[in-house]
């Protein structure tokens, strides 16, 4: 085996673009691909490969427009209502139908309903017609020789139609570039296959073949192949020969056994290693055989976008195209994000409009959070020597989604809970123009961001210490300037999420300070990490005594999957949560979750189908069935604040 060579660089993006776009022109690879001949019915979306010119016009004879009587224009001058024009049947006029030749010797059309017919050989013509009127003369539509369509033209549906009609049942299209995915780590199985510890489902290449599928090219994914280096030289090496462009996944960076840059340094030239982005800094350039071959990191957010910056221009290069661009649009980020200076960091956000403006919610930023490129409408870059973005700073998204997604998209902020997971289910079944965009960042964020003008709605269970009571009195502190509508969603379980079989015993929040105990919590601001510190003053009990109190995920789902994964003993978090991932849970109290709405968004077109869907009972025995739910006030108006302003019209 080859000593493995550690050249991890940092070459900036627009650096690294124009190193690698000419290397593959020096090195031949960047030549348009080649013709082939298809017929009309497989050539929908593929790329001219040369000009069409037409070989017979359309239409081919003179036709009628219009069903009436073909006639010699100069016979019906003068024609009127009042003063019809006379002719005969045969010798003067034909009848014709739309479409239908016109007969020799006549040159205009006259409409059915300005004709009336005498007898049986003479017909009255009650309006004149030019000549060639209503008619489509020899050419109309394409004439012989013209250009119907020129070389690199994406051929549509309407396309088609016209090359047909301009005499041709095939066209010469460029040959879809053939590009190899080689996904690689002796940890990778198959989807479907038994999981080990440690083994990961091999889904990154079916995402770039879809990618690759999008931007016009045709993917041919490889099995996987384990980190072995002579193996993974034999096998990119055998692509490279068959195919126009290679792409590798993994195996990228400069670990002991990230091997592609330096095979590919022994079968080619490496460009460059290592890009100045995030995520996706260890991606590998290189040209091989005059072909070029991409390196994409293992994490599919960095693959992804490795692709993107990389990959899709080359496509449609190869093509004969520019790649489309994509619609930019302003938009408010709702929450800081910082960023290291060194790097052109892409970082997806949630797009949503809130009144007047656009906001953008970035996303989990982890190079490993797949979900992220599932949920994003958008990427913001942030440039490389910059700290980052501020909260209420203007930024420049490129959208993914289209902006009838975006309009009709209902952003709620604010607390987890699987209610909204399976609301979010029922609107888009029943409105499949709308989408319930949500974002995690826990009760009390999502009252600021209700106040903010940031969101339609934010999900809340925030319990007040000195009133024992829920979300009212957080929102008239916060929200007293607004007017709001606090609607009920459901009453639920609070407890404990232990392990099947609760190995460690425990009965209740003071086994939290046990040493052989570990915890995991939720983050500041949530309404359950509130109810937490609440209960533990209660108990007389410091959070320092808890093993892993400073430990925190976003969302009960998380807290779920960590004690379900063992890096946790017990979790805070609702027995949905518990049930979702077949563990055992210990209630502790009922709670009670609400939506917090702006009384202008309450009244508007854009949440009445999600307030409908409140009110159905077959909706309520849905969330009822995930397990410690109590549904039977949801839709319920609780509070209009400020009190005295007259009560919004209840939807229950």
């Amino acid at each position: 085996m080859k000593q493995k060579d550690f050249y991890l660089e940092d070459i900036p993006l627009a650096e690294a673009v124009a190193r690698f776009s000419a290397a593959v022109q020096a090195e031949g690879g960047s030549g348009l691909m080649g013709a082939e001949r298809v017929s009309l019915d497989r050539a929908l979306h593929r790329v001219t490969a040369h000009p069409i010119w037409a070989r017979v016009p359309s239409p081919h004879y003179h036709a009628a427009a219009m069903d009436g009587a073909a006639v010699q224009a100069e016979d019906t001058f003068g024609a009127s209502e009042t003063s019809p024009v006379r002719l005969r049947l045969g010798e003067q006029a034909q009848w014709v139908d739309t479409g239908k030749p016109l007969p020799e010797g006549f040159d205009a059309v006259v409409m059915i309903e300005h004709v009336q017919q005498v007898d049986e050989g003479v017909i009255e013509i009650m309006s004149p017609v030019a000549p060639w009127q209503h008619v489509r003369p020899v050419g109309e539509d394409i004439v012989t020789s013209e250009l119907v369509l020129p070389e690199g033209h994406l051929l549509r549906p309407t396309d088609l139609g016209a090359i047909a009609q301009a005499g041709i049942t095939e066209v010469e299209v460029r040959r879809k570039p053939q590009v190899a995915i080689v996904p690689t780590g002796s940890e990778l199985v198959l989807p479907g296959q038994e999981l080990s510890r440690g083994s990961i489902i091999e889904s990154n290449s079916l995402m770039l073949a879809g990618l690759v599928e999008e931007w016009g090219g045709h993917p041919v994914r490889f099995a996987p192949v384990p980190d072995e280096y002579e193996q993974l030289r034999k096998v990119i090496g055998r692509a490279v020969a068959e195919y126009d462009v290679v792409v590798t996944n993994a195996s990228a960076s400069a670990g002991s056994r990230d091997y592609i840059a330096s095979i590919l340094g022994e079968l080619g030239k490496v460009i460059v290693h290592g890009v100045a982005i995030r995520p996706g800094h260890p991606a590998v350039l290189a040209v091989v055989d005059g072909k070029p071959v991409i390196g994409t990191p293992g994490y599919p957010v960095s693959a992804a976008l490795v692709m993107d910056l990389f990959v899709r221009p080359l496509v449609y290069r190869l093509l004969g195209m520019a790649p489309p661009q994509r619609r930019t649009v302003e938009a408010v980020m709702t929450r800081k994000v910082f960023s290291p200076m060194g790097e052109d960091e892409f970082v997806r956000v949630k797009v949503g409009r809130i009144g007047e403006r656009l906001v953008a919610t970035p996303l989990q930023r982890g190079a490993g959070i797949t979900m992220s490129l599932v949920r994003a409408d958008g990427l913001v870059c942030i440039p490389r020597g910059s700290e980052g973005i501020h909260e209420g700073q203007t930024v420049s998204v490129d959208m993914i989604s289209s902006m009838d997604e975006v309009e009709n998209a209902i952003v709620a902020i604010g607390s987890h809970d699987l209610a909204l997971d399976v609301l979010a289910n029922e609107l888009h079944k029943q409105d499949p123009r709308k989408t319930l965009s949500s974002s995690n960042v826990g009760s009390f964020g999502g009252l600021l961001a209700v106040k903010r003008g940031e969101a339609h709605l934010a999900g809340s269970h925030l319990l007040d210490e000195e009133t024992g009571e829920y979300n009212l009195p957080h929102a008239r502190r916060l929200l007293a300037d607004q007017e709001i509508v606090v609607l009920n969603m459901v009453y639920r379980e609070q407890g404990l999420m232990v392990a099947r079989g609760n190995p460690k015993g425990i009965t209740g929040l003071g086994d939290l300070a046990r040493p052989d105990v570990t915890f995991i919590n939720r983050q500041r601001g949530a309404g359950t990490r509130v109810l937490l510190d609440f209960k533990l003053k209660e108990l007389g009990l410091d959070a320092a005594q808890i093993k892993g109190y400073d430990r925190v995920e976003l969302t009960h789902l998380a807290v779920a999957s960590a004690v379900a994964a063992g890096t946790a003993d017990v979790g805070l978090g609702i027995m949905a949560a518990a049930r979702a991932l077949n563990l055992d849970f210990i209630p502790l109290l009922k709670e009670r979750y609400d939506l917090v709405i702006p009384r202008r968004y309450y009244e508007s077109d854009l949440l009445e189908p999600l307030l409908r869907i409140l009110r159905q009972p077959s909706f309520r025995a849905e969330v009822e069935q995930l397990g410690g739910y109590d549904a039977s006030d949801m839709g319920q108006v609780l509070a209009m604040l400020p009190e005295g302003r007259g009560l919004a019209p209840s939807v229950s």
